[in-house]
């Protein structure tokens, strides 16, 4: 067992009277592919929110890379390097594919917007940002207008610039939606080139995706996790089969 950099202790949040999270405890080891799945309502979008930093707990404590987070913003907690993959990348469809990936390394780096016009000019920032976009397989693709890109592309470019922050932990939330099944297959096939290299915690209804990429996968059920363990675990979990994936 490698040490966990994510560990989530009795993670609570309420709406109301609704209880979205429920007392959620999880772990997450340095170098693997977690992959959080279930049903529609079942308190993911919620829990990513809380575990990025983009809503606040009622309960419970996040701890990441030795340090506690659970009251840091979500951007104080992307500079630690827990990055989600939409946090850094509101693609600027106007701008080129490299534009956009130089100012994810730009902000990394601390740099207002403001020196972006000389970053343009910026041979060393232009060559980082086009070394990500060779290591995603979108090194062809630089000087296209972001906006110009295929569905597929554009989430693999989100991909990319979060890559450019030097992260220490992948936050990816559902980086197959919206895609036909061709490119969830292309994605699935990239993901699986960042294994070992990037620890990763998967949000994704593609179970297809989850099975090949995830070490190990939990699954969340009215904001409480049923069962945690390896692919062919959950496979034969007969709670899991009833409630989420089926007899099939």
């Amino acid at each position: 067992m490698t040490e966990a950099i994510l560990k989530v202790d009795n993670l609570v949040k309420s709406f109301g009277g609704l209880v979205a999270t429920d007392h959620f405890n999880l772990e997450v080891e340095q170098g693997e592919i977690h992959a959080i799945i279930g049903p529609n309502g079942a308190g993911k979008t919620t829990l990513i929110n809380q575990i990025s930093g983009m809503m606040k707990s009622d309960g419970g404590s996040i701890t990441f890379d030795g340090r506690d987070i659970t009251h840091m913003s979500a951007p104080s907690r992307c500079h630690t390097g827990l990055v989600r993959s939409f946090q850094i990348t509101s693609i600027l469809k106007n701008f080129r594919v490299i534009d956009n990936v130089a100012l994810a390394i730009q902000a990394r780096q601390g740099h207002s917007f403001r020196f972006w016009k000389a970053a343009q000019k910026d041979q060393e920032l232009q060559g980082a940002a086009q070394a990500v976009l060779e290591e995603i397989g979108l090194g062809e693709r630089g000087n296209v207008l972001a906006g110009n890109l295929a569905h597929g592309e554009q989430r693999r470019l989100e991909i990319a610039m979060a890559l450019a922050t030097s992260p220490k932990f992948l936050l990816l939330d559902e980086p197959m939606a919206g895609m036909d099944s061709q490119a969830s297959e292309d994605m699935t096939t990239y993901l699986r080139t960042l294994k070992g290299k990037y620890t990763m915690l998967l949000i994704e209804h593609d179970m297809d995706a989850v099975f090949a990429l995830a070490d190990r996968i939990t699954v969340l059920v009215y904001g409480r996790a049923i069962a945690s363990g390896s692919p062919d675990e959950i496979r034969n979990n007969a709670e899991v089969r009833s409630a989420y994936l089926g007899d099939d």
